[in-house]
C-alpha cells in the first residue's frame, strides 16, 4: 500500500490509511493522550495542529498497513532462490 511521495490516494485508502493511523495511536499513547488534548483545546492554532495531525495519522496509517498487510514470500520460493543462489555460487 505503500504510494509516491506527496501523492493523495482515493478517498477510500485515505479513510483506511487515517482509521489505521488513529487505531496505532490510540494503542501506542492511549495514557498522553487525555494531555495533548487538552493542550490542544487551549492552543489558538488548532486548524493548523489538526492539518499536521492528520498528515501524521496517514504516515502513521501507511506504515502499519505495510507492516501488517504485507504478504510474506512464499517458503519454498525463498528456498529456491537459496538453492540457485548456491548452484550459482558452487559453478564459480
Amino acid at each position: 500500500m505503500t504510494g509516491e511521495p506527496g501523492r493523495r490516494g482515493g478517498l477510500d485508502e485515505q479513510a483506511v490509511l487515517l482509521a489505521a493511523g488513529l487505531a496505532d495511536l490510540a494503542v501506542s499513547t492511549l495514557g498522553s493522550a487525555v494531555g495533548v488534548v487538552r493542550g490542544l483545546l487551549r492552543r489558538s492554532d488548532a486548524a493548523e495542529l489538526a492539518a499536521d495531525a492528520e498528515h501524521d495519522l496517514v504516515a502513521r496509517g501507511r506504515l502499519v498497513m505495510d507492516r501488517y498487510a504485507a504478504v510474506p514470500p512464499a517458503h519454498l520460493e525463498v528456498l529456491a532462490r537459496h538453492a540457485r543462489a548456491r548452484r550459482a555460487g558452487d559453478d564459480v
